[in-house]
């Protein structure tokens, strides 16, 4: 079993808050010369998954909503050209709610897509707009309606809390227009700041003032409370799903099932290394065409594997499982993460159920202090 995702690197605008990988535009022949340098990248790399069948395909960005049916259609055709694809695969397209227009998604009806991520982030307007994001309310609601119209069964959300000025009532709010619409899936993320973007100058600025951790902690509580009133269950941190739900393709990446990665920035593993795609969508095209090396590559060592491990398996539901850890990396390892998670034991930030350690509903707000303290350095 194997995954693969593919990176589509345009928006049409440029969001407040993003430090994505992206570049600016529309233009459809931009797009279609990008394909088919993606095509070439695909044939080039066939034969990396040793045929491994294929059980996930994710398209996500950038805006991976600004390909056309056609653009689409070349990529499928590539792709079940090389790989195996299995019969009941999940296949996820990332999309904007503005492009879910009727005559769009009439267009990807014959496509095998199956699945899709819509951006949403918030129902409120003035949010909306501060984040600049191209859709509204009114879109956001439209496209999850219009999106079960075409028969799709599987539709995910994103949603985003703590933003500006953002009380708790309203946080509510949004996440009972959300749960109005039965998704199967939600992914909801507390604002980060990321150095450089337009929101993260604002904020230095003076013009937008940061949500204080105690109404972020209540939010995510209130998130957390509402998602298992209403029968979604929370798989990881970020991620809530009904049951049978849970995003495959995210899952796998937790498993560390080899996955490959097409695009620019787009990161691939196989098991033994990671690798990881030249971001410029200028540089990708040349360096393709022109026959040069277009990523690099990292072969992971065994404390790799075991800080990517505590990292991933400490925000899913499940948490560590120490059989696992002590059948991977060997007694001294598990050692040495016991004897850092006993402080956080007797605080009972986690909690040992059977072989499993996870976080408890206290852990989970200083979950990257308790992974760091468990990581090797």
């Amino acid at each position: 079993m194997a995954g693969i995702y593919i990176h589509i690197p345009f928006c049409t605008q440029r969001c407040s808050y993003c430090d994505f990988y992206r570049e600016i535009s529309s233009d459809n022949k931009k797009i279609d010369a990008f394909v088919q340098v993606l095509i070439h990248e695909i044939k080039l790399r066939k034969d990396e998954l040793n045929g491994e069948s294929i059980q996930t395909i994710y398209f996500g960005g950038g805006t991976a909503s600004v390909l056309n049916s056609n653009q689409f259609r070349l990529i499928f055709d590539i792709l079940h050209q090389y790989f195996t694809i299995c019969s009941d695969a999940e296949i996820t397209l990332e999309a904007n709610p503005d492009d879910l227009t009727n005559a769009y998604l009439d267009s990807l009806s014959p496509l095998p897509i199956n699945r899709l991520s819509i951006g949403i982030q918030t129902f409120n307007d003035k949010h909306l707009r501060e984040l600049n994001r191209r859709h509204n309310a009114a879109q956001a609601y439209d496209a999850v309606v219009n999106a079960r119209k075409y028969g799709f069964k599987n539709i995910s959300i994103d949603l985003i809390y703590a933003l500006p000025g953002q009380n708790i009532n309203d946080w509510e709010q949004q996440l009972d227009a959300a749960l109005q619409l039965q998704v199967e899936h939600i992914s909801a993320y507390g604002l980060t700041y990321e150095e450089g973007t337009a929101l993260w100058h604002h904020r230095n600025e003076g013009r937008v003032r940061e949500t204080d951790d105690e109404t972020s902690i209540i939010m995510f509580n209130r998130l957390r409370a509402k998602m298992k009133e209403n029968g979604y269950e929370a798989y990881e941190i970020s991620n809530y799903a009904k049951p049978g739900f849970r995003s495959t393709h995210n899952s796998a990446y937790w498993k560390f099932i080899p996955y490959l990665g097409f695009g620019p920035s787009a990161h691939s593993f196989d098991g033994k290394s990671r690798q990881w795609n030249v971001s410029s969508v200028q540089q990708y095209i040349k360096q393709i065409r022109n026959h040069q090396s277009f990523f690099e590559k990292e072969i992971l060592s065994e404390q790799d594997f075991y800080n990517d491990y505590i990292m991933i398996a400490l925000r899913t539901s499940e948490g560590i499982d120490t059989n696992y850890l002590h059948e991977r990396f060997g007694q001294e390892l598990l050692d040495y993460c016991m004897q850092n998670a006993a402080s956080h034991l007797a605080t009972k930030d986690l909690i040992m159920s059977g072989h499993c350690l996870s976080l408890s509903n206290t852990g989970i707000h200083i979950a990257n202090i308790i992974i760091m303290n468990l990581m090797k350095v």
